[in-house]
């Protein structure tokens, strides 16, 4: 005999190796949910409600580790870790929406959560005529900047012409999406005015709509630059400021029925605890986008890498990416040659390849479904390869 082990990430996963044991339909219908195991974390709840969900969970066998004073109430409210298998979540949140407190509230959001901790399945996103399929294989988007000062390609696309000719060679080299912006996003860059943007975006956008097959995402966070590249035809827009930027756009992009990327930013690096403020922030910016209309189906989301975090801070949210599926939606990840890659190994802008994509096969072990890219030719080949291992997806299925 011989004994080995088994991770198992989701329900699909454990029933596929309890079935492979040689197990009948309904033990492993059964046991699935017994082979999941989850641990979820609530912030900010009160010593009463602490005490009801750790009695609660203990009853099903699970675990609820909240802070010491709970007990007694000698703390205004505790962290709660919360340990347990889907078998004892689903009797949990059960007893759980029938309690007073606001827990009848957290029931449905633990709730959603552990759903969307089951992955995104096949979907297909309409992208104003176009369609992005996503959960079988990931998604390569090739980066068009029409600015003088970017890090890495500034001034090589400015001329329409010399812009068109780039876009169409890395849809051959395996773009799905090309992201189109007229303003650099690098440390200490210019500002520049919204016609200026415009100026920069507007005739590339119209130059390659009339020949490119792909999707054309900008990367614009001005309602007024919105409006106008999207009634130019733009499919997508590629938001750094998570709807926080410019409190007009949610309803433009509504209008137009467009999907929008909501990224992670901030003035600062000083964090309690990163991934819950990180989670906080695309949450209310997922929020903001649904009360104006755009629906849950249409939004990516993106940590921001390189943005209002340390060197260190980017390595932990990579390390910690696939804490964002806790939100439901396609991830989006921004590495390529950014200072994260420079930092850890000590290269020039044009050097950066090689970590580019140990972040890129990484970040799709870890859920990335989108992988934003200078070097498309490359990653393109790096992100099939790591799809053929974390998501059995080779030459087309």
């Amino acid at each position: 005999m011989e004994i080995g082990v088994k991770y198992i990430d989701n329900l699909e996963q454990a029933k596929y190796e309890i079935k492979a044991v040689g197990s009948d339909p309904g033990g492993w219908q059964q046991m699935a949910s017994k082979a999941v195991h989850r641990v979820l974390k609530i912030t900010g709840a009160s010593p009463t409600q602490a005490n009801i969900i750790k009695q609660e969970m203990l009853a099903r066998g699970g675990e609820a580790a909240v802070a010491r004073g709970v007990v007694n109430h000698s703390v205004k409210t505790t962290d709660i870790l919360l340990m347990a298998t889907l078998k004892q979540y689903k009797g949990f949140i059960n007893k759980l929406k029938l309690q007073p407190f606001g827990l009848a509230a957290l029931a449905a959001k633990l709730e959603e959560a552990l759903n969307n901790l089951e992955g995104i399945k096949v979907k297909r996103m309409n992208c104003r005529g176009k369609v992005l399929e996503f959960g079988q294989r990931t998604l390569v988007m090739g980066i068009l900047n029409s600015t003088p000062d970017s890090f890495s390609d500034g001034g090589r696309y400015m001329d329409v012409e010399a812009a068109l000719e780039h876009a169409h060679k890395i849809v051959e080299e395996g773009a799905d999406i090309i992201d189109l912006g007229g303003v650099s996003t690098r440390p200490g860059f210019q500002d520049i005015t919204e016609d200026e943007e415009k100026r920069r975006i507007l005739p590339v956008l119209e130059k390659i709509l009339r020949s490119v097959t792909v999707p054309i995402s900008v990367d614009t966070w001005r309602a007024g630059v919105a409006r106008e590249v999207l009634e130019t035809g733009a499919h997508i827009i590629n938001d750094q400021w998570a709807l926080r930027g410019d409190p007009a756009l949610a309803e433009v992009v509504a209008r137009y029925q467009a999907p929008i990327m909501l990224m992670h930013n901030g003035t600062s690096t000083s964090y309690q605890d990163m991934m819950i403020e990180i989670l906080t922030f695309l949450r209310r910016g997922i929020d903001i986008a649904e009360e104006a209309g755009i629906p849950r189906a249409n939004i990516i989301v993106d940590p921001g890498i390189g943005f209002a975090k340390t060197h260190e801070q980017n390595l932990e949210v990579l390390r910690r990416l696939k804490e964002l599926t806790v939100l439901g939606c396609p991830i989006l990840l921004g590495t390529s040659r950014k200072s994260v890659i420079a930092k850890t190994l000590n290269l020039p802008v044009d050097q950066r390849l090689e970590g580019t994509g140990a972040t890129v096969a990484l970040g799709i072990a870890c859920g990335a479904d989108i992988v934003r890219v200078h070097d498309v030719k490359e990653i393109a080949r790096i992100a099939r390869m790591s799809d053929a291992i974390v998501r059995r997806y080779t030459n087309g299925g």
